[in-house]
């Protein structure tokens, strides 16, 4: 019997020592950037969009490459996935053809249904649920500037019900950070997400605090952090999410109430005079295109962390 390859499509598919495990590998990888080569060959990795992607593309293509691979580019929505053709139809095709798959696109549903009849590792590049890649980047540039998470004060303030939000909660609760929510009462997280988070948490040492106050999510925080407000395919709802989320904008005086040599985060694209004050996003606490860069060295670590786990289980 086949063994079934192990997939990253939330944060908590990875366990706590996993976690560890990619982020030192990612941080090695970037120091050697050529040095670790499992997709030479080269060994092909199809890179599925269906959303909008500018770092996603391109630290996905730079990743693969740099791993010896090749980079598979398909348009999701040229392939007519899940609409032209099944989605297991689809990965099983691809199966044949590739060492991984990578996919950004929509619900969650989506991306479990490719890895249940995927024969080769698949990766969330974002979901409406999860953007666990981007967190892994995230984690290592704290680490970068921070020198661990175990114990940190993570402040994520805006928008608590989306994406971002759940991989926050949950990858931190993995790192045994104390993982601080604000946002308004109507976008809390999912209950069933902070129940996981928790119960990571209770393991890890980590703690999950949700509340409605941006000055009290981000008082004396290492790392604060947001995401935009108006999410793609919620352009609709643009004017009364503005109003919901401005008293949690990031402002100089929200973070002024953060540790004094805290960090600022988000992972882009960002509006300023929105979410983020210009003069913080492009402020000397800012690590934001540190986030950037490192969605590659991140991502390359995940990519062998799994082809190995995949060799090992063969």
């Amino acid at each position: 019997m086949t063994e079934q390859p192990k997939h990253f499509l939330a944060d908590d598919d990875l366990s706590a020592a996993e976690q560890a495990e990619v982020l030192d590998l990612s941080a090695r990888m970037k120091q050697d950037p050529f040095g670790f080569r499992p997709l030479e060959g080269p060994r092909s990795v199809a890179v599925l969009t269906d959303k909008p992607t500018l770092r996603t593309q391109v630290s996905f293509h730079a990743a693969i490459a740099e791993l010896g691979g090749n980079p598979m580019l398909v348009d999701g929505r040229l392939a007519g996935v899940g609409v032209r053709e099944t989605i297991p139809d689809v990965t099983r095709v691809l199966s044949r053809h590739v060492a991984a798959i990578v996919w950004r696109t929509g619900p969650q549903q989506r991306i479990e249904e490719m890895a249940a009849a995927s024969s080769v590792p698949v990766i969330n590049a974002l979901t409406d649920d999860y953007h666990p890649c981007q967190v892994l980047a995230d984690w290592q540039t704290i680490i970068e500037h921070k020198g661990s998470l175990q114990g940190l004060s993570f402040a994520y303030v805006g928008d608590g019900a989306n994406n971002m939000a759940n991989s926050y909660l949950l990858a931190g609760a993995l790192a045994g950070m104390r993982v601080r929510i604000g946002a308004p009462a109507d976008y809390h997280p999912a209950a069933e997400v902070l129940t996981r988070a928790e119960a990571i948490a209770d393991r890890t040492g980590g703690s999950i605090l949700v509340t409605d106050s941006a000055t009290e999510a981000v008082s004396g925080a290492d790392v604060v952090c947001t995401d935009t407000w108006v999410s793609m395919g919620q352009e609709g709802q643009d004017s009364e999410r503005v109003q919901a989320f401005a008293p949690y904008s990031v402002t100089e005086t929200l973070v002024s109430g953060a540790d004094s040599d805290a960090i600022v985060m988000h992972c882009l694209p960002a509006y300023r005079g929105k979410e983020i004050e210009a003069s913080v996003l492009e402020g000397p606490r800012s690590v934001v295109f540190d986030e950037a860069e490192n969605r590659r060295h991140a991502q390359k670590a995940l990519l062998a962390f799994l082809l190995q786990s995949g060799d090992r289980a063969r």
